[in-house]
């Protein structure tokens, strides 16, 4: 009888470690974008950003601000966590569609667009991260065949 409450207290633990091991990271706060901290910008290094994220156990929703040569531009970005495409408009007013899924703590997003040339293709990969104390976070902007741009925001 002591072995199988040993076992059984054992089993209950891993579980309790696995969920929260599954536990999404919540990107929730207010985000102001630190240039300095990032890579490969181009013109985004003359971009300033603030981003509101309010997140659900199913629901990303984004506010962006952003400042780029004294003309202010704002867009909500909203994707759903169960992993279902919606549509989103890009930075440039550009229409995608957009499927979140997470990849342990980091939440993976495809942007798929028409592209430059008729019947092709953009797509696009997001990977969004957040430092162990909470009050940083990355995201990755990855297209085949270019190098990776790195976004650092800091929590307001």
């Amino acid at each position: 009888m002591k072995h199988a409450f040993t076992r059984l207290a054992a089993t209950a633990a891993l579980l309790a470690l696995a969920a929260a091991a599954q536990a999404a990271t919540d990107f929730s706060g207010t985000w102001v974008l630190n240039n300095d901290k990032g890579k490969n910008l181009g013109m985004v290094a003359a971009v300033k950003e603030t981003i509101v994220i309010r997140q659900t156990a199913d629901k990303y929703v984004a506010e962006h601000s952003s400042t780029f040569m004294m003309k202010t531009e704002t867009r909500t970005v909203t994707y759903d966590l169960t992993g279902k495409p919606v549509p989103n408009e890009g930075a440039m007013g550009d229409k995608a569609e957009t499927v979140a899924k997470w990849d342990g703590g980091k939440l993976v997003v495809t942007w798929s667009a028409e592209g430059a040339v008729p019947g092709t293709k953009s797509v696009k990969t997001e990977t969004r991260s957040l430092s162990a104390d909470g009050k940083t976070m990355t995201v990755v902007n990855s297209r085949p065949n270019k190098e990776p741009m790195e976004m650092v925001y800091e929590k307001k």
